[in-house]
């Protein structure tokens, strides 16, 4: 199975875009986070097996990013079939953070990539990819807290994201869980500053 890395990941994107520009004349945009965001931007090098989309442009406008097009999807499934890419490798799957509330100031640091007529990717930022792996590393660990300590987060970036994730799950359960995090990932002292 094909894997998404700094290699690869420029040239399948292009494909994707001429593929949708035999399909259609509409171009999408797609903010993207995750893994291939983290790649995209040179902010760690890993491979990833998908593209995560958490949110969409359309009309000027962020919105909801599922349903996706059904041309994009179809497009998406017929490179997967040729290039090896995993049947779900565009997919939506953090959709309920943006249904759950973005960042502050999110859209005002999206780093935008025009891939081709067909296709534009919105990068989340450095900042918002600390919020987005602290939230994923509490429920999830592993690779998300790798991550995380990749993008080498300051005590304040770090304090930010704690606050942010505390909107996403009110409840002390989750609020420990975080605390336990920050202890383990040696940011015990913002943990006053929650």
């Amino acid at each position: 199975m094909t894997k998404l890395n700094r290699e690869n990941l420029d040239s399948i994107l292009i494909q994707l875009n001429d593929l949708i520009g035999l399909e259609t004349e509409k171009c999408f945009e797609l903010i993207v986070c995750g893994g291939s965001a983290l790649i995209a931007l040179g902010l760690v090098n890993r491979a990833t097996k998908d593209i995560d989309i958490v949110a969409r442009i359309a009309h000027g406008r962020i919105i909801d990013p599922a349903p996706l097009p059904e041309e994009l999807v179809k497009t998406a499934a017929k490179l997967a079939r040729f290039s090896g890419l995993p049947a779900d490798w565009l997919n939506t799957g953090p959709a309920d953070l943006y249904r759950m509330g973005l960042p502050q100031g999110f859209a005002q640091r999206l780093v935008t990539r025009v891939i081709g007529a067909s296709l534009i990717f919105h990068y989340i930022s450095r900042f918002d990819q600390i919020h987005f792996k602290l939230y994923a590393a509490i429920d999830r660990g592993g690779y998300h807290i790798t991550d995380l300590l990749a993008l080498a987060p300051t005590d304040e970036e770090i304090t930010q994201a704690a606050r942010w994730t505390l909107t996403h799950d009110v409840s002390s359960g989750f609020r420990e869980m975080l605390e336990f995090l920050l202890r383990e990932l040696d940011y015990e002292r913002v943990i006053a500053k929650l």
